[in-house]
């Protein structure tokens, strides 16, 4: 009887030795870690630059709303097709131009305003947009019927939000990095946009005359990346030095064909 009582007590000590190790392993870090931290912003650089469009671009053709003419009434113009938009002097409109790079030592705030996207006259405007993750991005429709936003994002939950005219904006977030979430409307099959959702503040989207700013860059080596619905992904590598400012250009070619 003494024997099985040992071998008992034993085995219970063994149980009880393995399940506390399980809970180890599923414990957080410790309060010792270290946290990122703010970035230093007195050794801070600035990169700027523009993105150059190598070749001619395919032509730009109106959008048939024929199928709803409630959407072409509201319109002065035909509204244009949006894959490839020319800057002027040869740049590129709505690039998502953004840095990679380790930032793991550092904590940013969180951007707490809202990026706005509008349903305007059956179109989505902007047509290319730019938020960081946990930002708002407000959605609203402006026009005088029904829209809805289908956000079909791979890394955060999908989002496909109806909007009736007149209903009040609607606020949406993304939990993850994803360049770049395509988004449509499924009552009218044109309208098309997309949204970059990026881990850090350095990223902005070239407008008409091609360029870029990044502000408060700490020092370091990246990859200056700049991404195009059409022309997929450029890359380019930078170092910038504290309070250094430093200027880039991305040229891409032009791919052949049309919309």
């Amino acid at each position: 009887m003494l024997l099985v009582l040992s071998v008992v007590i034993s085995l219970s000590a063994a149980l009880s030795s393995c399940g506390s190790k399980g809970n180890e392993t599923s414990e957080a870090p410790s309060a010792g870690a270290v946290a990122g931290s703010p970035v230093d912003m007195s050794t801070t650089g600035t990169i700027t630059g523009s993105i150059k469009l190598d070749g001619n671009p395919p032509e730009m053709k109106n959008i048939s709303m024929a199928a709803a003419q409630k959407c072409a009434e509201q319109r002065s113009a035909p509204a244009m097709t949006q894959t490839v938009v020319p800057g002027g002097n040869g740049t590129l409109q709505n690039v998502v131009v953004y840095l990679k790079g380790d930032f793991s030592r550092y904590s940013f705030p969180k951007m707490t305003t809202p990026v706005t996207i509008d349903q305007q006259g059956c179109m989505f405007n902007p047509h290319v947009l730019a938020v960081m993750i946990g930002q708002p991005l407000r959605v609203i429709n402006s026009d005088a019927m029904g829209h809805n936003i289908n956000a079909a994002s791979k890394n955060s939950p999908r989002q496909n939000e109806s909007q009736p005219a007149g209903s009040t904006p609607k606020d949406m977030s993304f939990a993850h990095e994803e360049i770049a979430i395509s988004v449509k409307c499924n009552i009218h099959p044109w309208m098309k946009a997309y949204i970059a959702v990026v881990g850090t503040p350095y990223f902005q989207v070239t407008g008409q005359d091609g360029s870029f700013e990044l502000k408060n860059v700490p020092p370091g080596t990246y990859t200056l990346t700049a991404w195009h619905e059409t022309y997929g992904t450029s890359e380019q590598s930078v170092t910038i030095g504290p309070k250094e400012e430093k200027a880039v250009n991305i040229t891409i070619k032009a791919a052949a064909g049309s919309y």
